[in-house]
């Protein structure tokens, strides 16, 4: 049962969350309905995709901590460029850009000055949110315009434009890990370095792609969250580093690279934005959002970490079943050499053995 669960991550977590709704629709009548699904899938635009950049630089055994300020910064810059009178379409390519620029530094810092991703993308995180900072002057970005608000309703077929543009995103990058040999980079080189360097595959390429990549889902993140909120606050993108982690390791992405997948990213976002909804459904004061969120993920870490310790477990032992001795094969073949031919006439009779040294002269 623990090795299916194991193999069978993202069913179980799609499970998991099915039956959370089921509960909650329970506790609260109305609950179930498109309007809440439609809510949610819009509430977790922003951290889908954070979430989607940092599988990819998770993926290759690194660690992205600087995105919530990659957002900021993006989003900043986007809301100075219409508000000094720019089209739109230039403002985001700008800001894409940026982002992409971004995690260019990131990757650069990590692969040819070889200092740790944590430590890297710790110090662009304030580096980042300074600069965001020294651009407003400490002040919300405000008055932006409407064809930037647009792009985040509904259009006529029930679905924003911001929205299709996270679909393609996806899909994009499910299509290229998983179908293409670039994409498949990414697993050899968080799985086993040496063995991709010996294979010819240029990890220092892999892991700056991986920096961009996360880099400009930033950005997009942030055109995101600047179209929904109507505003640039200054903790724009403040701590959405972290959940994007957590939804990774929710969604079976190892933190030791080499192993997750989109669907498993997606699942993992859900759940976590279906938590806050839930909360906020059900009426409870906002000051327990946060602790009870952490909890309900809390938990589910620690049950995922005794699974995985479990199945760990049973697959040695199955391991040390298939080559352990079989102890009656051992005396099978024990007692067939002891009645071997060549035993039989090396061994003494008992005449031979009981005689004297004279019947012998």
């Amino acid at each position: 049962m623990l090795d299916f669960f194991a193999r069978n991550r993202v069913a179980t977590l799609f499970g998991v969350t099915v039956l959370a709704f089921i509960l909650i629709g329970i506790a609260a009548p109305g609950y179930l309905s498109l309007s809440t699904a439609s809510v949610i899938m819009s509430n977790s635009l922003v951290l889908m995709t954070v979430a989607l950049g940092t599988m990819l630089v998770i993926l290759t055994r690194n660690i992205d901590v600087s995105s919530g300020s990659v957002l900021g910064l993006s989003a900043v810059i986007l809301g100075l460029l219409l508000n000094d009178g720019m089209g739109l379409v230039p403002a985001i390519v700008i800001c894409l850009i940026c982002g992409a620029l971004a995690g260019l530094f990131n990757g650069i810092l990590v692969t040819f000055f070889n200092v740790p991703s944590i430590i890297a993308t710790l110090g662009t995180l304030g580096l980042f949110r300074g600069i965001m900072l020294i651009l407003t002057g400490g002040k919300w970005i405000e008055e932006l315009p409407q064809s930037l608000k647009f792009l985040a309703e509904n259009g006529s077929i029930g679905i924003s434009v911001l929205t299709v543009a996270v679909v393609v995103a996806l899909a994009g990058v499910w299509a290229i890990t998983r179908h293409t040999r670039f994409g498949r980079y990414f697993y050899a080189v968080g799985d086993n370095r040496e063995a991709a360097r010996h294979l010819g595959i240029r990890i220092h390429l892999v892991q700056i792609s991986a920096f961009v990549a996360a880099g400009t889902l930033a950005a997009l993140a942030g055109i995101i969250f600047a179209a929904q909120i109507g505003f640039i606050p200054n903790q724009a993108g403040n701590g959405i580093e972290l959940k994007a982690i957590a939804a990774n390791v929710l969604g079976g992405v190892s933190l030791l690279g080499g192993s997750g997948s989109v669907p498993g990213v997606f699942v993992g976002v859900i759940f976590m934005t279906s938590i806050d909804s839930a909360l906020v459904f059900l009426k409870i004061p906002a000051f327990w959002n946060d602790f009870i969120a952490g909890a309900v993920l809390l938990l589910v870490l620690l049950l995922d970490g005794r699974v995985r310790i479990a199945v760990e477990k049973a697959i040695r032992a199955k391991r040390y079943a298939v080559h352990a001795p079989n102890p009656t094969n051992t005396n099978t073949n024990t007692g067939a050499a002891a009645n071997s031919p060549e035993n039989t006439l090396s061994r003494p009779t008992n005449a031979q053995s009981n005689a004297t040294p004279q019947e012998h002269a």
